[in-house]
């Protein structure tokens, strides 16, 4: 019986080879015209993805000097705003008081993209409603075809749903994969990180 670990990683070099590299080359260049007209990048994910935008937001801010923001980062309002308005008003709402505009930029990391017909991740297609109203750039990361996010975005990465039983994990280990290879690239990349950085 082979290795689950060889199964797993095997699956994984599979969806790597089957990434858009133009897709993302796309996203680099429209992250790298926000910040050049003085814009914000705003990463919007939940769940796992949440954790990805507060380390994302990390590292556009330190590595490529981009003014960048995750609404998750500030569980004091996240939860407010769950609490007294619903979950489904939480990420519009966050925008709408940082005055989103159109030099401004969101980010979506999602699994499915958001699917207002299927009661899915409804908080971010609101946020992608009102960013496509106040001509944000939109950009995404997600792992299947057909969501809000792919439907609205200027340039989004979707990692191939190769493996229907491991949709999930696939995304969102790639996901940090597509990140961390846009934080590294030569029209963001501004700072190297401290271990690149030490000789």
């Amino acid at each position: 019986m082979e290795m689950f670990s060889e199964e797993f990683l095997q699956e994984t070099i599979s969806i790597l080879d089957s990434l858009d590299r133009m897709s993302i080359e796309s996203v680099a260049r429209g992250i790298s015209e926000v910040r050049d007209r003085s814009g914000r990048l705003f990463v919007l994910g939940v769940g796992g993805s949440a954790a990805h935008a507060s380390h994302a937001v990390n590292d556009f801010r330190k590595l490529c000097g981009i003014e960048a923001y995750a609404p998750t980062d500030n569980v004091s309002e996240l939860t407010a705003r769950t609490n007294d308005d619903g979950w489904d008003s939480t990420f519009i709402e966050w925008l709408r008081v940082s005055r989103l505009n159109s030099k401004d930029a969101i980010l979506v990391f999602s699994v499915g993209g958001g699917d207002r017909d299927r009661a899915v991740s409804v908080n971010l297609v609101r946020a992608l409603e009102f960013g496509v109203d106040q001509n944000a750039a939109i950009f995404g990361i997600v792992g299947r075809t057909g969501g809000f996010t792919q439907q609205v975005s200027n340039a989004c990465v979707t990692i191939p749903p190769k493996f229907e039983e491991r949709v999930t994990p696939h995304t969102e280990g790639i996901c940090a994969v597509v990140w961390h290879l846009l934080v590294s690239h030569p029209l963001l990349a501004r700072n190297q990180a401290k271990w690149e950085s030490v000789r």
